[in-house]
């Protein structure tokens, strides 16, 4: 079995996508381009960039849902399935985990990727129902609400050059 890696997303696809649905994780602040960090994840023989959320206090107090898995209860952030989009491999850069400076965020991203290669088929599984209910429209509205349109981005991923 091949293990997981993160990747960060290229930013002019991320903002090629976002122009079709505003559930697309925005990634600028201001001037600064935040890094959007996540795993792919084979779901439904397409490639898909389910993105991480750092650690917050309220992860802690969040429970898990059909669309949000918190890492290691909370205490290293959690994987925003609602927010995965179809990518083309060409649009990531695999991160050298190893070359990053800050010792605190290499640690984090090591423990991440560790717990996330430990539960490798549980995350395909989410990703696989996530997708499926929201492109057969068996979502209820509110799930449906926080999640990316599937079916409008698989075909716009088709486009991208």
């Amino acid at each position: 079995m091949i293990r997981l890696e993160f990747y960060y997303i290229n930013l002019e696809y991320a903002e090629f996508l976002r122009g079709f649905d505003s559930r697309v994780s925005y990634l600028k602040d201001g001037k600064e381009h935040r890094p959007y960090v996540g795993v792919i994840l084979l779901v439904d023989s397409i490639n898909y960039f389910a993105p991480l959320s750092s650690p917050k206090l309220k992860h802690i107090r969040m429970k898990n849902k059909q669309d949000f898995i918190k890492i290691n209860n909370g205490k290293w952030g959690a994987i925003n399935f609602n927010n995965m989009i179809p990518v083309h491999i060409d649009c990531c850069r695999e991160i050298e985990i190893n070359n990053i400076e800050d010792s605190a965020y290499k640690d984090l991203l090591r423990n991440q990727l560790s717990w996330c290669n430990s539960k490798r088929e549980h995350l395909e599984k989410i990703a696989f129902r996530l997708h499926e209910l929201i492109i057969t429209d068996k979502a209820d509205s509110g799930l449906k609400s926080r999640c990316c349109d599937f079916k409008v981005l698989e075909k716009k991923c088709r486009e991208w050059n």
